[in-house]
């Protein structure tokens, strides 16, 4: 499964880190990890691949579902997740909200080769709950050998 996902997106990746500077091998990662290597309701349903949820500025498609979001006796509720027409969309999407975002410019100020730093700082600002977060990016990371992308030029140079 892991193969099948990286061999699919990571062109895509790499395009997205030379236009965003987010390195390729994070964004792999987190698509590997918050989509369940492509497999989740909310990849294969709505084309997110990031678990990015719809926030008060997001005007596009809606997809709802539960995930960590409780009212104020304790009832896990649907949250709202932001919808693509494709993979491609939630891609651009991801990198545009973490270039965007206030909470996200700290990570700009680290190379694109260190994926380590982005994973501890991903953690750091606030992208999930999971204490374990950055770890996990991490061991995908070093498991699929991604870093190598982290170097690749840029695809379109290259045709």
């Amino acid at each position: 499964m892991a193969v099948s996902y990286v061999n699919q997106f990571s062109e895509l990746a790499v395009a997205e880190m030379h236009r965003s500077g987010i390195p390729a091998s994070i964004t792999l990662a987190q698509g590997l990890h918050e989509s369940n290597y492509g497999q989740s309701k909310l990849s294969t349903l709505a084309n997110n691949h990031f678990g990015i949820k719809c926030k008060k500025t997001w005007t596009g498609k809606t997809y709802y579902h539960k995930d960590d979001d409780y009212d104020d006796k304790g009832k896990l509720l649907d949250s709202c997740f932001r919808a693509y027409g494709d993979a491609i969309e939630s891609f651009i999407d991801h990198s545009n909200f973490l270039r965007q975002s206030t909470n996200y410019i700290s990570l700009f100020n680290y190379s694109n080769t260190d994926y380590q730093r982005w994973a501890y700082g991903l953690k750091s600002c606030g992208y999930a709950t999971d204490p374990q977060y950055a770890f996990k990016l991490i061991n995908i990371i070093e498991k699929y050998d991604l870093d190598r992308f982290d170097t690749y030029p840029h695809p379109l140079l290259n045709k």
